[in-house]
């Protein structure tokens, strides 16, 4: 019988590409790219497993995949091979070797979310792919204030679907907003996020940013907790999956400046 080893790949894609990252049948995806992309490198056909679902039209600067092979190739070799086959929308930037039992949902302990704001009057046609155009007025210091209400152990069912299955409790660790001069990012860390939950938080905080909503009313909503009340959902193209964190025991932390360079051989 031949031996296997577990892989871990970072990557990065536009999701203005993709209907999302899970597989769906006669539908661009990443999963679905991937798994083609390993098919053609390997000959074999393995199912690809993902740290984060993200929805059509959602970027990621830090998605983790991993997947079982028989293949023993250096990681420049995986790199340059899956990236060959990968749509120009995808690529790999990391290669490493995890233990066996290594899954990139179950064993993540944070994920961080980006959202970039755009305030102005007119659009703004080479920043409007990334970002949600909002014309003013917008309160700087209303959205800190709702941002502020949002961390901690809490029933965050407000902010998902109404049709939610799973349990709605969440840790968010972090949410914050940066920037200046019209051009904002929000930034949430938690350990698990509900669907939509993240652009139905921007599209709540910003009606409170643009006083269509009272802050007492956004935090009366977020108390009651009442599955699906809150928003509007924010459009995708401004949200990008940033970071996925895991213990060092388990997989380093991929960031920019800790990727191995796959590029030569090692």
């Amino acid at each position: 019988m031949t031996a296997t080893r577990r892989l871990a790949l970072l990557l990065q894609y536009d999701g203005a590409a993709f209907a999302g990252s899970q597989a769906q049948p006669a539908l661009p995806t990443v999963q679905g790219a991937l798994e083609h992309a390993v098919a053609e490198l390997t000959h074999e056909q393995r199912r690809i497993s993902l740290a984060g679902r993200t929805d059509a039209g959602v970027h990621a600067e830090g998605q983790v995949a991993s997947f079982e092979t028989s293949r023993q190739l250096p990681p420049h070799r995986w790199l340059r091979g899956l990236n060959h086959f990968l749509p120009q929308a995808l690529a790999v930037q990391a290669v490493q070797t995890v233990a066996d039992d290594f899954d990139p949902r179950r064993h993540a302990q944070e994920r961080e979310y980006r959202y970039q704001l755009l305030i102005a009057p007119q659009r703004r046609p080479l920043e409007e792919q990334r970002a949600w155009r909002i014309p003013p007025p917008f309160s700087v210091e209303a959205a800190r204030a709702a941002l502020r209400l949002l961390p901690g152990q809490r029933d965050f069912a407000a902010f998902t679907t109404t049709d939610q299955q799973r349990p709605t409790l969440r840790n968010l660790r972090s949410a914050e907003l940066h920037g200046g001069h019209g051009r904002y990012t929000l930034t949430f860390a938690a350990d698990a996020f509900l669907q939509h939950q993240v652009r139905r938080m921007v599209g709540a905080i910003v009606d409170v940013a643009r006083r269509r909503t009272r802050p007492d009313a956004f935090r009366a909503t977020l108390d009651a907790a009442i599955p699906g009340s809150a928003g509007p959902t924010a459009p995708p193209k401004g949200l990008t999956l940033a970071v996925v964190r895991y213990d060092q025991s388990v997989l380093r932390e991929w960031k920019t400046d800790h990727v191995h360079d796959c590029s030569q051989p090692a």
